[in-house]
C-alpha cells in the first residue's frame, strides 16, 4: 500500500491497494474524457438530444464509480471498524447512502 491521501471533506484517509487505486483512477479518467466530449459537443452546437444521451452516459459512469467505491468502502473501512467495535461507522454509512440516493 502507498501513503493514504487526504479526502477534502474530513481528516480521515484510506490507504488503497495499488490495483484498486488504478481501477478507480481509470474510471475517473474515462468520465473526464466523456465530460470533455460533452463540452466539445456544446461548443459545436450539437443537437440537444445527442448531448443529453452523452450526459446520461456520464451519469451511468459516475454511478458505476460510486458503486465500486462504496463496495470497497464497505468491505474495507466499514468491516474493519465494526470488527474494532467502532459502531459509529454504521451511522456514517447510513448518512453516506442517504446522500447517494438523493
Amino acid at each position: 500500500m502507498t501513503d493514504p491521501e487526504i479526502c477534502g471533506c474530513c481528516d480521515k484517509t484510506t490507504a488503497r491497494p495499488e490495483e484498486e487505486r488504478k481501477k478507480l483512477i481509470h474510471r475517473l479518467n474515462r468520465i473526464e474524457g466523456q465530460i470533455r466530449g460533452i463540452r466539445g459537443m456544446v461548443e459545436k452546437d450539437a443537437y440537444c438530444a445527442d448531448i443529453l444521451i452523452q450526459s446520461s452516459a456520464v451519469n451511468a459512469a459516475v454511478n458505476a464509480f460510486n458503486k465500486e467505491l462504496l463496495a470497497n468502502h464497505i468491505r474495507g473501512c466499514v468491516a474493519r471498524d465494526i470488527r474494532e467495535g467502532k459502531d459509529e461507522v454504521i451511522d456514517e454509512l447510513v448518512a453516506t447512502l442517504q446522500k447517494l440516493m438523493k
